[in-house]
């Protein structure tokens, strides 16, 4: 039985957004290490093996919007589809301080076999999701942990981040959430451009609008906060969109 890698929310909604959640699983699949790579399930549970929260919000969103979503369905910790094929962090073998053990010893040859069957056909399926029109517009969900192992507290309730190819949705959505009162980072904690990531990969080389929004994950950790943050972000998309006139 081939594996799917990927869930489809709404398909034939007809806005042209499109709601993408590359994290949205802590799934390991029967063919990885038999269904475990080596580590509790308290550390599957955490931001290393999945983004918290964002699955939830990103399908409200996508009912907010009347747009698709699609959602990968298994770890970032078997290979992350938001990194290009040849990233070395693709496979992960350390953590946020957690060794992987079923990762350590993964080679060029296993590489290549999560590769066709987690990461080349969720990209296919992103793909042509975002080419079902001409006028697609990306929006990427994903959240962020309050705080990693060491460093200093996350203050930021939600970010945008964003490459220096494209910030035309990015800049405004910033000042409008500033605006409406939520602490906002620009391009924090990380630098929104990566080379071969799903943005570069499906928004920025094929020139389509996007805005990738992290939302601090004990804000939704239930569906109750998911929908709340999803009905927030939706109409200020929304907005930010029809003023850009993109």
């Amino acid at each position: 039985m081939t594996f799917q890698a990927y869930e489809i929310d709404g398909e034939a909604r007809p806005s042209r957004w499109l709601v993408t959640c590359d994290h949205a699983s802590n799934a390991v699949p029967s063919c990885v290490n038999g269904g475990g790579l080596g580590i509790c399930a308290a550390e599957m549970a955490r931001h290393i093996a999945w983004d918290v929260g964002a699955a939830g919000v990103a399908r409200a969103l996508a009912r907010h919007l009347d747009a698709p979503a699609i959602l990968s369905t298994f770890s970032r910790l078997v290979i992350d589809p938001n990194r290009g094929e040849d990233d070395p962090t693709l496979v992960m073998k350390l953590y946020d301080g957690t060794i992987i053990p079923a990762n350590r010893q993964v080679g060029a040859d296993e590489t290549e076999r999560r590769l066709d069957t987690f990461h080349r056909p969720y990209h296919r399926a992103l793909a042509d999701l975002a080419g079902r029109r001409a006028d697609t517009v990306i929006c990427a969900v994903h959240s962020m942990t309050p705080r990693l192992n060491g460093r200093a507290p996350r203050p930021w309730e939600v970010a945008v981040l964003y490459s220096h190819k494209d910030s035309r949705l990015a800049l405004p959505l910033i000042d409008r959430l500033r605006a409406a009162g939520y602490v906002t980072g620009d391009n924090q904690p990380y630098n929104g451009h990566l080379d071969g990531d799903a943005i570069d990969r499906h928004a920025l080389r094929p020139g389509r609008p996007n805005v990738l929004i992290e939302v601090r994950n004990d804000l939704i950790g239930d569906r109750a906060g998911q929908d709340l943050w999803a009905g927030r972000l939706a109409p200020i998309l929304q907005d930010v969109l029809e003023a850009s006139g993109l």
